[in-house]
């Protein structure tokens, strides 16, 4: 088979002239970062909460920043987080960075999502944090895990990477926890050069507020004009102005993205004959999924027709540095079938037809 000249891309941010206007404007100011977070990066903070509908929305540089802050709050050290190995390793790295120690749970064989049966039954004495993954987008079951978490006084942190514009039971993920946290990247649904941010409610935001903005600045406090203080520990986190005024104008037009993201998912629910990623309306879709059997071959004959595919993912407690001893059944016959295929507001119909009919041909 020929290798097609023309490669239809699996991810590819939608960006235009307001874009390019908006990171020259910033670049031509030479006001490029502020680890107080004034400029773009406050009106982002804004805007970004104001679009959640969160109490309070802090932006950072990566999402693996904002996991890291999160559970720097959680006094976790020598204490079990539980969290799904089917994620991108970060999950598991803010984890350790923390002191704690991750404990894997296994996936439900339909979304992807973590099982809840499986968290119940790693849940010990020990158990400090959930950290559940709404994997592609497509949102976990919030309200089971929300009452184990109640009735085992553990603490709920949500990892929203994938989720940016998803929503659960009507209202948009980052309203539901105390604290959410999201990662703005060129693959994702909410496209800038690197960002992340952390979505805070209830009784503690306010006090989470404060300190996460300390801590995304090195640990200073108490600035005023060129006086600070440093009264902890903390990292060089915080957003630059280039990635917020990009992501100022990705704000804009997120939701018009993310439905036509949709109504590229719902055709591959309704055309593909593989087994594939469930389609639901309050998803956002950062990604699609399928099953392949031969996967190696499936994928190689998809780059010579010109359509890029990937992996999402292999398991974290499969990896060398983890090698974890845990069985995890579901993520460990799944993950070695599934490819990522394209999906972005950039695909064409004739492109997302392609797609379908080699994807149906190949597998």
């Amino acid at each position: 088979m020929k290798k097609s000249k023309r490669q239809i891309k699996l991810f590819d941010p939608v960006i235009n002239d307001d874009e390019v206007k908006a990171a020259v404007k910033v670049l031509k100011s030479h006001f490029w970062a502020s680890g107080s977070g004034t400029g773009n990066v406050k009106k982002f903070e804004i805007m970004f909460n104001n679009y959640i509908g969160s109490q309070n929305s802090l932006a950072v540089n990566s999402g693996t920043a904002a996991l890291h802050l999160a559970l720097s709050l959680c006094n976790i050290k020598n204490k079990e987080v539980i969290l799904p190995s089917l994620s991108f390793v970060s999950t598991a790295h803010a984890v350790l960075y923390n002191g704690g120690k991750p404990i894997f749970a296994d996936v439900d064989p339909t979304t992807l999502n973590i099982d809840p049966a499986s968290i119940s039954d790693k849940i010990s004495k020990n158990t400090k944090v959930i950290l559940p993954v709404h994997f592609g987008g497509l949102s976990c079951d919030l309200n089971f895990i929300q009452k184990l978490c109640k009735d085992s006084d553990i603490f709920l942190l949500e990892d929203a990477a994938h989720a940016t514009g998803s929503l659960y039971k009507g209202k948009k993920i980052g309203t539901h926890g105390s604290i959410v946290c999201f990662s703005f990247h060129p693959v994702k649904n909410l496209a800038m050069p690197t960002g992340g941010a952390l979505s805070l409610n209830g009784k503690n935001s306010e006090h989470f507020e404060k300190s996460i903005r300390s801590l995304r600045w090195c640990g200073i406090s108490n600035r005023e004009g060129v006086d600070y203080d440093v009264s902890r520990l903390g990292w060089n986190y915080y957003m630059n102005e280039v990635s917020a005024a990009i992501g100022l104008e990705q704000l804009k037009k997120l939701d018009n993205l993310v439905s036509i993201k949709r109504n590229i998912a719902k055709r591959y629910s309704d055309e593909l004959s593989v087994e594939k990623m469930p389609f639901d309306e309050d998803c956002s879709y950062h990604m699609f999924w399928v099953k392949v059997k031969k996967r190696k071959q499936f994928m190689q004959k998809m780059t010579r027709i010109g359509i890029e595919t990937g992996i999402h993912y292999k398991p974290i407690h499969k990896m060398t540095f983890y090698n974890s001893k845990q069985r995890l059944p579901n993520t460990e016959s799944i993950s070695d079938q599934l490819v990522s295929i394209p999906i972005h507001a950039n695909l064409s119909d004739s492109s997302v037809s392609k797609i379908i009919k080699y994807v149906n041909k190949f597998s």
